[in-house]
């Protein structure tokens, strides 16, 4: 369960997303997790993992949502 201890921790850490370059990192980071946990989540059906994506996919939202604001600009 190392993946949803990297996810936990990503949700945890205060991310700025200031630049351009850290929304895509972090964008790119955040899809590589919930991908990840979605494997374990298709075998297991733990409802916690859900929760953990659906979290994470909030924050995957919001960096991508800046994103276009600042490709539109």
């Amino acid at each position: 369960m190392d993946l949803v201890e990297k996810a936990l921790e990503f949700e945890q850490r205060k991310i700025s997303l200031k630049t351009t370059n850290e929304r895509i990192i972090a964008s790119k980071e955040v899809k590589a997790l919930i991908l990840g946990i979605n494997e374990i989540y298709k075998k297991t059906k733990n409802p916690s993992l859900m929760d953990l994506m659906k979290r994470l996919t909030i924050i995957k939202k919001k960096a991508e949502k800046r994103l276009l604001i600042t490709v539109r600009v």
